[in-house]
């Protein structure tokens, strides 16, 4: 890996496809009981939460689901028809571990998900729009991925959120008739007892239908 250890600041930096893979492959040896666990990580609980008490449905497909954070909290909700897609191989082993997913789908987002289009009645993701990730270029894809009136809850970093372009790309999306009954709650990503610089961090949750 570049000379960073897997953590939330290198994580951040991320710059490159290739970095991509070599953190998360690293930290997913890690990741839920340290970084997780340590920093009180409720983002993947809030986005679970906000998707059901809008009345999202199954079956669902957990974009950058990572080691399976959010559908842990989908499955206590009572949602169990979950796919689960991540560009780490070695993230969604972690996930497979816990007998979360029907199937998981190695795919990078910007490229594409090798699901057919309308397979799922809600979309969901926690994490994946952030510092150094990806942007609103991937929405097109995810709204392939749903169904006609399907429920998206997808969480983006409340600092990122007009920087990188999302406030326009959903404004598009509204006025051309890809989405409806968008709402935006912001949530704290972290909890009580959460240290370092990112502890007070706030992402919204873009809550929307396919059109």
């Amino acid at each position: 890996m570049d000379s960073k250890a897997p953590d939330l600041a290198a994580a951040y930096d991320l710059a490159s496809l290739s970095g991509t893979k070599r953190l998360y492959a690293e930290w997913a040896k890690t990741y839920d009981r340290g970084f997780a666990a340590e920093e009180k990580y409720l983002l993947p609980q809030r986005t679970a939460q906000a998707f059901v008490t809008v009345g999202g449905k199954g079956p669902v497909l957990d974009a950058g689901a990572g080691t399976g954070l959010c559908a842990e909290e989908l499955i206590r909700l009572g949602i169990c028809e979950i796919d689960a897609t991540d560009i780490s191989p070695e993230m969604l082993a972690r996930a497979r571990q816990k007998n979360l997913y029907r199937s998981t789908i190695e795919a990078d987002l910007l490229a594409g998900i090798p699901v057919r289009d309308g397979s799922y009645r809600g979309v969901i993701s926690s994490g994946t729009f952030t510092h150094g990730h990806i942007g609103p270029e991937a929405l097109e894809n995810l709204l392939r991925a749903g169904a006609s009136r399907a429920q998206f809850a997808l969480s983006i970093n409340a600092k990122f959120y007009h920087k990188a372009g999302f406030a326009e790309a959903f404004d598009r999306m509204l006025a051309q008739g890809q989405i409806t009954d968008l709402a935006l709650p912001k949530v704290a990503i972290y909890g009580s007892g959460a240290t370092g610089e990112h502890q007070h961090d706030t992402a919204l949750i873009a809550l929307f239908k396919k059109s």
